[in-house]
Order: C-alpha cells, then structure tokens, then sequence
C-alpha cells in the first residue's frame, strides 16, 4: 500500500535530540505515512537508535551511508526514496505537534493550486522550553507566479516551509537542494513558481534553536559550505553570486511562459543591486584568497 505522506528524515549525528523528534513524528494523529531516516555515517549513537526504532515499527525505514556525503545528498536521498504523494522533510533536532501532517496534508487537499502547506513556527531551546512564536509570513498565494516568487524572496526568513508537507510530483520536478550554501532559498521561490503556500494558523513545528545547529556548528562561509556538500572544501565561497545564479537557473527551468521568466529576471537584477555590498565583499575576498594561494601565503577566511 502507498502511504498518503512521505517523512523524509536526514540525520547525521543527531543522538541528542533524534529520539525526541521521531516519537514526536510516529504519535501523529496521521498514521498513513512512512518514515525515511537517511544516516549520513554517523559515529555516534544515531544508527542504534534508528535501527531500534525500526525494529519496533514498520513504518520506520532505515538507511546507511558508506561515508558523510553533505547534507544536500543525504536530503535529496530521501526525496528519492518517497512513495507517498504528499512529502514533508523532518529535521532530527525538531518536534512536530501530533496534528502536524493531518492538518498540512488536509490542506493540500483542500488548496488544488498549492503545492505546499506549513503551519506556524514556536521557537524551542535545547531543553524543549517554548523561546516565543517566530510570525511566519511567507504564504506566497497570487495566481501570478512572478507574484509569488517575489512574496517568497521577501518574507522567506528562516525557510520554515521547507519542513512543511509539499506536493511530491512537484518537489521532484525541481532541482531539489543544491550543494551550496542556502540553497533552500533557490529551491523554495522554484517551488513558488510552480504554485502557491497554503500557510495554517495554528502553531504546530518547534524548531529547536541550540549550539550545535548547522549555522552555529559550522560559523564561517567555508564551513556552511562544506557541511552541505564535504567536496566544497577549500573552494572560494562566493555565496550571493551563487544565489543569483542558481535563482536564474530555476527560473529558466520553469515551465511559466518567456514573459513570467523575464519579469522574475529582472526582479533578480533588482536584487543584486539590494545585496551590492556583500557581492562586492565576496569578490574581494576571493580575490585576496586567489592572491595569497599564489604566492603560497595563509588564505583569507572567507565572509560569513
């Protein structure tokens, strides 16, 4: 049997808070979907608790890399593996509230032009003690797709629509993530030009906020960049030129007509001129770092 939705679970390392976040996922009130762990090597006791979760329910399904291959191949492994028509990415430091996937998965139902459906966002600490409500805004609802996609570029904030539940036909039909850093940007204003973000009311993702998060573990651009896909060691970063770059790509990728294409174009020319600066400093920056490679000096650090 086909499950109505598809959790996708990347992990690596996530011992602490891992357990936390699939009893969370496997008491939803939604009990037709299955669960993808994608175990990134780790070293810790992430593959024991998996195997014995597994073990004591059959919608849990295990994976194991050979080796760590960045967090945009471990995400992307699961989208693969998916059967259900509804997919939702689950983060294992996160807890989702046990109406979560009824409520999203209701709601694609409901909304045809949706291709996504999230709830509102609580802060969590490393305890699980509720920080405050965080106010998402990005709900991106126009029958224009240039429409949404600016509404995406503007009220993104910390991608919570990435961890909503999202059409898996359409998910797959873009680029998925890429292995450069925020590359949950390019990938959410893509999923905008294909259809709109039905945004519930109700606050239903804690997104757990501590030290050993991504954007905290890993605090230099070159870091960031490595964490999503080990093979950018040691490349230059240059990370809003990429932005750039990969947000036209997609957009030349989306079936939305050559007038559509041409206005969120423009659009981006825009935003290089709002983000002069931080494309000015990459240049220098990487400039400096070719320099000193040349002449066999320590390299530049890369701008966070």
């Amino acid at each position: 049997m086909i499950p109505r939705v598809s959790i996708g679970l990347p992990v690596y390392n996530g011992e602490r808070y891992l357990e936390a976040a699939l009893d969370a996922l496997l008491s939803q009130t939604c009990t037709d979907f299955e669960l993808i762990i994608s175990d990134n090597a780790s070293t810790d006791r992430t593959q024991a608790i998996c195997r014995e979760y597994a073990r004591r329910d059959p919608r849990v399904i295990y994976h194991r890399s050979d080796r760590n291959r960045g967090a945009a191949w471990n995400h992307n492994c699961v989208v693969e593996l998916a059967r259900a028509p509804y997919f939702k990415w689950a983060a294992h430091d996160d807890i989702c509230a046990p109406e979560f996937l009824e409520r999203c998965a209701d709601g694609l139902d409901r909304q045809p032009a949706a291709v996504l459906c999230y709830p509102q966002t609580v802060l969590i600490d490393e305890t699980g003690e509720r920080l405050g409500p965080y106010g998402d805004h990005c709900a991106p609802a126009s029958s224009d797709p240039v429409t949404r996609f600016r509404e995406l570029m503007e009220s993104a904030g910390l991608s919570n629509p990435m961890y909503g539940v999202i059409r898996t036909s359409v998910l797959r039909r873009t680029s998925l993530l890429g292995r450069y850093t925020a590359s949950d940007l390019v990938l959410l204003g893509e999923l905008a030009l294909y259809g709109t973000f039905y945004l519930l009311p109700e606050p239903l993702f804690y997104r757990r906020d501590h030290q050993q998060k991504s954007s905290r573990s890993n605090p230099s651009a070159a870091a960031l960049a490595s964490w999503y896909d080990p093979r950018n060691q040691g490349r230059i970063v240059l990370r809003h030129w990429r932005l750039f770059y990969e947000h036209l790509l997609s957009i030349a990728r989306t079936p939305i007509g050559l007038s559509a294409r041409v206005r969120c174009s423009v659009y981006m020319l825009r935003w290089l001129r709002w983000h002069v600066h931080e494309l000015g400093q990459e240049l220098g920056v990487a400039g400096a770092t070719i320099l000193h490679r040349a002449r066999g000096t320590h390299p530049v650090s890369s701008a966070r």
